[in-house]
């Protein structure tokens, strides 16, 4: 099964777990050009997980 990059994922809360499940679904992909897109993606959502962490963390308390 092809991911398309473009595809919007259903949106949730935990978005490091979303980030997860497409840097797993990339790395299931036969090697390729659609592979490397989809790896570039899952990386842009591990960052934007990972910013969303910081800006919405309560004081004193971590970001996972």
């Amino acid at each position: 099964m092809a991911m398309n990059v473009k595809q919007t994922l259903p949106r949730s809360s935990d978005f490091g777990a979303d980030a997860d499940e497409a840097l797993e679904a990339a790395r299931e992909m036969p090697p390729g050009p659609e592979r490397i897109e989809a790896l570039k993606a899952a990386g842009m959502l591990r960052k934007a997980a990972d910013v969303f962490g910081v800006i919405f963390a309560k004081r004193g308390r971590s970001v996972e």
